[in-house]
């Protein structure tokens, strides 16, 4: 599609070939006379109860940053497996899944919501009784607002693809991670995990607790702040939260982490405010050196994140 970056590059590593890698159109998301095919990759074992690492990204089309990372691990990793025979050998063993873009309309038009004006991450069943904030917790006042919820009890087409998607390839897993990538919250990166809607700690406090503890001392430099969703605002809708309590309802014996990587765009807009009068000002990095700076910063994490999904028994609670 003409003007679309991110999508063209999407595109561009569906027409690589590598027994390892599997790549679909998953659906499409019609309006108006125009179509955005959603893609997904499947890379290393097809054996789905394999360790698995989801990357996902695009579900705020405004927070064209987030897919940009993902789409970068992808075409490095893509070119890696060309001649790393040890990575080869451990996707064997593992698996990676992704869906890159999950709002490509939003992502197109420059909004943050769909084509129903609806914000896909207010949008599941799930639902908050802490105290929230107006508005930005998600609300059903008016779709002309943003953080609008839409019907919670029918989700919109993009997030029930992703449900889907997840619970396809992720659910039938023992051991799980997977990160959401996005941007616009704050002068420092985050690192959440659930909740999202409450204030009680998750089932797997434990194992995030050794997941953290082994990223300090791996990378004690690293710039993340991890602490649970809830401790900057509670979510009415949140799909992980949503995707979670299923999972574990399901596969109570199994430990998944679904983790979603804020990044702070405000200090992209502090060393450059002009940056705000510009479209996608807020929410990505427009100078070449700080893009470059964060696809550098969160590979690393993506890295991580892999070889500790192949390697569970440093952090899942014995």
């Amino acid at each position: 599609m003409k003007d679309f970056d991110e999508l063209n590059a999407i595109s561009e590593l569906t027409n690589i070939e590598d027994p390892l890698i599997r790549c679909r159109e998953i659906t499409r998301i019609n309006h108006e006379g125009d179509s955005y095919p959603i893609h997904s990759f499947e890379i290393g074992s097809t054996d789905t109860s394999a360790p698995v690492l989801g990357l996902f990204g695009g579900i705020h089309g405004l927070e064209k940053v987030g897919t940009q990372v993902v789409v970068t691990y992808l075409s490095s990793l893509f070119k890696q497996l060309s001649w790393d025979e040890e990575l080869r050998r451990s996707l064997e063993k593992f698996r990676i899944v992704s869906i890159p873009l999950i709002n490509p309309w939003g992502m197109y038009h420059h909004r943050r919501s769909n084509p129903n004006n609806v914000d896909l991450m207010r949008n599941s069943p799930s639902r908050t009784h802490e105290k929230t904030k107006f508005l930005l917790s998600g609300h059903k006042l008016s779709e002309k607002l943003p953080w609008y919820q839409g019907n919670s009890e029918q989700m919109e087409h993009e997030l029930q693809t992703l449900v889907d998607y997840v619970r396809e390839h992720i659910f039938s897993s023992q051991r799980a991670i997977s990160v959401d990538f996005h941007s616009g919250f704050g002068l420092r990166d985050r690192l959440w995990y659930p909740y999202a809607r409450t204030l009680t700690p998750f089932k797997h406090i434990t194992e995030m607790e050794n997941l953290e503890y082994l990223l300090n001392e791996t990378h004690p430099h690293h710039i993340y702040r991890v602490e649970p969703t809830s401790e900057s605002y509670t979510i009415q809708g949140d799909a992980w939260d949503y995707l979670y309590d299923e999972y574990i309802a399901k596969n109570p014996d199994g430990v998944y982490l679904p983790l979603t990587l804020e990044m702070g765009s405000w200090i992209w807009v502090k060393k450059n405010p002009l940056q705000i009068f510009r479209r996608g000002g807020l929410f990505n990095p427009l100078k070449s050196h700080r893009y470059d700076r964060t696809m550098r910063r969160h590979i690393m994490l993506i890295k991580f994140l892999f070889r500790a999904v192949g390697s569970s028994k440093a952090w899942v609670k014995r």
